[in-house]
């Protein structure tokens, strides 16, 4: 959506930004009589709360099927309020929402898994001990059964992010550095590989899910003017041909 980015209350005249706020109500005294100053720019994300403090306070007493549930509607909450546009500027696709993606598709494979081997619950804890710090486990140390929750919350976030990175060029529209036509050529061979690693469920091996993840970071890169970038985008792209 567009919305004026630097708000004024009517009321005792504090000043403050809803990319900061996520609000129309003034942070100082409550009144929701407010005004927008300045041009209406692009914003995607809203400030949102990651903390999964309580659900590594009960580890344990609760099962893994309760920990799972209450983490998965954490993360959900968490994820549905995050975007990647605020106040008009472009934002990385960070860690912390990777990591998030993850637990929630996690959370979906502990409900249904009658029993975790000490590989899966080792994998599973450790999601709870760290995504909020925006840490998760290497490549390496995903069970394959959990090839899924790492597949399709890469998938997840390049499907979010890819989107916001579009609006951003076409809300801002500024003048790229490089030939438009080849960012948009490809953010459509991203699109392609994005719905490939969908369309198996997520299911390969995380090493490659993690080359798809580089190649969106390289193309958001590429796109704000970073030839080099855009470049390497594509080589990515090219190699992801021959394993997704």
């Amino acid at each position: 959506m567009n919305v004026r980015g630097e708000r004024e209350c009517t009321a005792c005249g504090t000043r403050w930004s809803y990319a900061e706020t996520g609000s129309v109500g003034c942070p100082a005294c409550g009144s929701l009589k407010s005004v927008g100053t300045g041009e209406r720019t692009a914003t995607t994300d809203r400030p949102a709360s990651f903390d999964l403090t309580s659900v590594r306070g009960a580890v344990d007493e609760a099962t893994n099927d309760e920990l799972a549930d209450r983490a998965r509607g954490i993360c959900r909450e968490y994820v549905r309020n995050r975007g990647f546009v605020a106040d008009g500027d472009l934002r990385p696709l960070d860690d912390t929402y990777l990591a998030a993606m993850e637990l929630r598709h996690a959370a979906d494979i502990v409900a249904r898994t009658s029993r975790l081997t000490e590989d899966e619950e080792l994998y599973f804890l450790s999601l709870l001990r760290d995504a909020d710090d925006g840490t998760r486990p290497g490549p390496e140390t995903v069970p394959p059964s959990f090839h899924e929750a790492r597949g399709l919350a890469v998938a997840d976030a390049v499907r979010t992010y890819r989107r916001d990175l579009r609006l951003w060029v076409e809300e801002t529209d500024r003048e790229l550095e490089l030939e438009l036509e080849d960012a948009q050529s490809t953010l459509e061979s991203l699109i392609d590989h994005e719905t490939r690693l969908r369309m198996l469920e997520g299911d390969v091996e995380p090493a490659i899910a993690e080359r798809l993840l580089e190649t969106t970071r390289h193309l958001a890169n590429g796109v704000q003017g970073d030839v080099a970038e855009l470049e390497a985008a594509r080589e990515g792209l090219e190699s992801l041909a021959e394993t997704l």
